[in-house]
């Protein structure tokens, strides 16, 4: 089975790096007393979040609908193609009512969960979908979801005004190199760009019904990265701007390693390097399939849904 985390963004690791280096100086500067509150507040930290955590769970389990075979077997099958691909370990998916576009992982220990907002499914296509389940997977998988407790923790310290700013800056540095690496994995789990730029772009206008309001949408987040605002906001935001990702994918999709690795997570799935993935394959049952299982209607091809996905020449 081929399992890789090759696809983390080169400089998340040093940032995170830079990240501990920046708290432990901190506590070296300042006196004994605030070095043995800052370990204390620490400690409280972790506790405080686990007990969160652990509640937030215990709510779920309360007013969220597990993703199974059962209950949910389309969903189902997108959620084990991704896990097939990207092999995250041990994680459960849960559909949430809420009127938001948003996905989310947490947990500390196994099995990790994966919470999914249902207007993402009425949004978005199977392929949309895996890019965005992909993504969540990705953050399990290179080891965000604990992480970010445990650093956020540390980035909290009591410290100066000036020092808290730069640890909370260099924090959110960190986390958005995280969405950058987890962006990859979610193109690896969709296997086409253009559904993952689909993808990114509806989760800020979920309601694009044409070629033409696609491409507005896309020009309004291609011109945010042009006022000097947004782009000082951003130091102290968890997630990069929109068009930011979209560039990064971009990019990185031109890679050899990027190929490399869409072919040996195909592996995982029987599905031969380049060739698009048909809608109900799993790892059980890894032979090609001509259909999608439960079909209502014809099935269209992306393309053919949101003309808006085919690539330009330019590209």
């Amino acid at each position: 089975m081929f399992r890789s985390r090759k696809y983390r963004v080169d400089n998340e690791q040093v940032v995170l790096a830079v990240t501990i280096l920046l708290v432990l100086f901190v506590i070296v500067l300042t006196s004994t007393a605030t070095f043995c509150l800052s370990g204390v507040f620490i400690v409280g930290m972790f506790l405080i979040s686990a007990l969160m955590i652990r509640s937030h769970h215990r709510a779920l389990m309360q007013t969220a609908k597990r993703v199974t075979p059962i209950q949910t077997p389309k969903m189902a099958m997108l959620v084990e193609e991704c896990a097939s691909k990207l092999q995250p370990g041990d994680v459960e998916t849960y559909l949430v009512k809420k009127d938001q576009m948003n996905a989310y992982t947490f947990g500390l220990s196994d099995p990790k969960a994966l919470v999914v907002y249902t207007p993402m499914i009425s949004v978005m296509g199977p392929g949309e979908l895996k890019f965005i389940i992909g993504h969540e997977m990705g953050h399990v998988a290179l080891g965000h979801t604990w992480l970010n407790t445990i650093v956020g923790g540390l980035a909290g310290i009591p410290a100066p005004f000036g020092a808290a700013v730069v640890l909370y800056a260099t924090f959110r540095w960190w986390n958005r190199m995280c969405e950058f690496s987890a962006d990859r994995a979610g193109l690896l789990a969709c296997g086409d760009l253009n559904l993952a730029v689909s993808a990114l772009v509806k989760l800020a206008a979920p309601n694009i019904r044409s070629q033409q309001e696609f491409e507005r949408a896309l020009a309004v987040l291609d011109a945010q990265d042009d006022q000097v605002n947004n782009r000082l906001a951003e130091v102290f935001q968890t997630h990069p701007m929109l068009i930011r990702r979209i560039e990064k994918l971009r990019e990185y999709a031109r890679t050899e390693e990027y190929r490399w690795l869409q072919a040996g997570v195909n592996r995982n799935v029987g599905q031969q390097a380049g060739s698009p993935m048909p809608t109900g394959q799993t790892r059980e049952d890894p032979r090609p399939v001509a259909t999608p299982p439960e079909p209502q209607e014809q099935p269209k091809s992306p393309e053919e849904r949101w003309p808006w996905l085919k690539p330009k020449d330019n590209e």
